[in-house]
Parts: structure tokens; sequence; C-alpha cells
């Protein structure tokens, strides 16, 4: 876990929200117990992956079952320290890609999110708040893609332009906008 803090503290907040999400996690979240599994249900770490084509027009989306929309791939911890890890499987269990890059070494996103209550697997979910750490990832649009059928319905290459078409949960939104706006900053 040690790890894990250092790399939220050296972490640079693109955003006033990541800013604010950072001082919380440091200031009091770090404190907390069982932060790497869902036995804390209050708060827990996810990890996810921002997946871009080459040409940075499209990402990499998955149709989240539970949500009805499309989000970006990511996951539960589960009890694994490597947040790095947790997202280059979830990339590939979601989508069936095996073959990309990460294009930005560390933290590319730290975001404290909302989780809506929900029911999964016909147990309810009270609202809780997922830690989550992004990392930016680079593939190529020909590869098969595969869709994980107990989470998700669809695993596409959407269009930047169309992601507030795609993506229903409007409080997303604002965190997909701000990894793109990034990521092309980046690409300079």
């Amino acid at each position: 876990m040690q790890e894990i803090i250092e790399e939220i503290m050296a972490y640079e907040p693109f955003t006033e929200q990541e800013a604010a999400d950072k001082k919380l996690f440091l200031d009091k979240l770090q404190f907390q117990e069982n932060l790497l599994t869902r036995e804390n249900t209050d708060y827990h770490f996810s990890s996810s992956a921002w997946v871009i084509n080459p040409s940075y027009d499209k990402v990499l989306m998955v149709y989240h079952n539970i949500y009805q929309s499309y989000s970006w791939t990511g996951g539960h911890a589960d009890g694994c320290a490597d947040l790095l890890f947790v997202a280059k499987k979830e990339l590939e269990e979601e989508t069936g890609i095996k073959d990309y890059q990460l294009i930005h070494e560390g933290l590319f996103a730290f975001d404290i999110l909302p989780v809506q209550e929900h029911y999964k697997k016909g147990q309810l979910i009270k609202e809780h708040y997922h830690i989550n750490t992004a990392y930016l990832f680079m593939a190529k649009e020909d590869q098969m893609l595969h869709i994980k059928e107990d989470e998700n319905s669809d695993v596409k290459w959407i269009d930047v332009a169309e992601l507030d078409q795609a993506v229903t949960e409007e409080e997303m939104r604002p965190y997909y906008h701000k990894m793109m706006e990034k990521a092309r900053l980046l690409k300079k």
C-alpha cells in the first residue's frame, strides 16, 4: 500500500477536482482499513485503462451492463496493490486485446468516483466510492475484440466526437473529456 500512497503523492493533478481528491485521499482516506478490498464498503481502490488509438481520435470502451452505458475498462483491486497490473488485466479481460502499450509513465488520472447503489448478481450494492487510478494506453484498432459477457455486452472503438452520445452516465462524461484533453496535450 505504501507504493500506492507514494504514487499518489507524486501525482500532479490535472484539474481542481483531482487536486481535491488527492488531498482527501492523503489527508483522510489513506488511513482507513481494507482500501484494497471490497471489505471497506465505503471506499476501495479500482483501476482503469484509458485506451486511445494512434491518431488520438477514438477510445476503446465497453458497454457496461449494470450502468447501461459505454465506459472505460477497469475493475476492483481485490487485494492487489499493483494497480497498473489491475488496469492491464481488466483491459485484456474486458476487450480481448493483447497488443497495447503504456504511453504515459505512472498515473494518468486520479479520481474518487461515486458509485450509485445498484444490483450485482442479484445482490444490492450500496452507494460507495472508488478510489480510482487510471493509466494511459495506446492500441491499434485492427485487433480482434472480445466481450466479457458477465459484465459487458459490447466492446468497440468510439469516436471521441461521439463520446457524449455513447456515455449515458452523465456524471462520467467530465472524467472522459478530461482524459482526452490530457492525452492530446501529452501528444504534442
